[in-house]
C-alpha cells in the first residue's frame, strides 16, 4: 500500500539544538499510527516538522507532494487537519463560529460535527472559553474535522480530561477509524485506549525512531523501557 504520509530520516533544529535525529514514519489512508515516547523526546516536533512550523532536513512528503517546498497554510490545504496540543480554539467566537470558519468544501458540516459531539450541537451559540476543557477539545478535533482533511493528527488530545470525557473522545476516535477514510495520527500516553484504535505504533526516543510494529506486539517490558508505563 502506497504511504499517504512518509517521513524518511527527518531532523530538525532548534537553533544549535538538534531535537530530531532521523525519525521515519509512514502512515497510510485509513489507518490509524500511534506516534509515542516520553515527553520530550520529539513527538510534538514531529508534529510542526509535518505542518510545517519548523525547518527539517529529510524526506517528507504527504500524498505524493515534497512539504518542504510548502508553506504550513499550503500543507494544510493538501488535507492535513491538526488539533495542536492545549486547544487552541477561538475564545471569544462561538461553538459554531469557530467551526465555520474553519469550513472546506466536504462531507464534514457543523451538523456532522454535532452528530459526533452532541455536546458541541447543544452550545452552538456559547463562546468557546465558556466552555469546559473537554468541550473545548471536542471543539478543537470539530474545528479540525471542518477542513475536511485526509489526515487528521490529534496531539495529547486526551490530555488532562476527566475520564468521562477522555472516554467520549476515544469513542470518537473510534468511530471516524470504524466509519471514515481518514488517516489518523495519534500522540497520546494512554496504552490501553490506543490498543482498541491504533493499528501501529512507531516509539521516539531522544528525537529518534527506536521501534515500529503493531501495537498489540507493545509488550509491558517495551513499554517500561521505552514508555515508563
Amino acid at each position: 500500500m502506497t504511504a499517504l504520509l512518509e517521513l524518511r530520516d527527518l531532523t530538525a533544529r532548534y537553533g544549535a539544538s538538534q531535537a530530531l535525529f532521523g525519525v521515519r514514519l509512514e502512515l497510510s489512508a485509513g489507518e490509524v499510527v500511534a506516534l509515542m515516547g516520553r515527553n520530550g523526546m520529539g513527538k510534538s516536533t514531529t508534529v510542526k516538522c509535518i505542518c510545517r512550523m519548523l525547518p527539517a532536513q529529510g524526506g517528507l512528503r504527504f500524498d505524493g507532494h515534497d512539504l518542504h517546498a510548502l508553506p504550513s497554510h499550503r500543507v494544510a490545504r493538501l488535507g492535513i487537519g491538526l488539533v495542536p496540543e492545549g486547544r487552541r480554539c477561538f475564545s471569544d467566537l462561538s461553538v459554531s463560529e469557530n467551526l465555520s470558519a474553519a469550513t472546506r468544501p466536504g462531507p464534514w458540516t457543523e451538523d456532522s460535527v454535532g452528530q459526533l459531539f452532541p455536546r458541541l450541537a447543544e452550545r452552538r451559540g456559547q463562546v468557546a472559553r465558556s466552555l469546559s476543557g473537554g468541550e473545548q477539545q471536542m471543539l478543537a478535533i470539530g474545528r479540525a474535522l471542518m477542513t475536511n482533511p485526509r489526515l487528521l493528527i490529534l496531539d495529547e488530545a486526551t490530555e488532562g480530561l476527566a475520564p468521562l470525557v477522555r472516554q467520549e473522545i476515544w469513542d470518537a476516535i473510534a468511530r471516524l477509524k470504524r466509519e471514515t477514510g481518514l488517516a489518523i495520527l495519534i500522540i497520546d500516553k494512554s496504552l490501553k485506549e490506543l490498543r482498541q484504535v491504533a493499528d501501529r505504533a512507531v516509539i521516539l526516543e531522544r528525537g529518534r525512531s527506536v521501534w515500529t510494529g503493531p501495537v498489540e506486539a507493545i509488550t509491558p517490558e517495551l513499554a517500561q523501557h521505552h514508555l515508563g508505563v
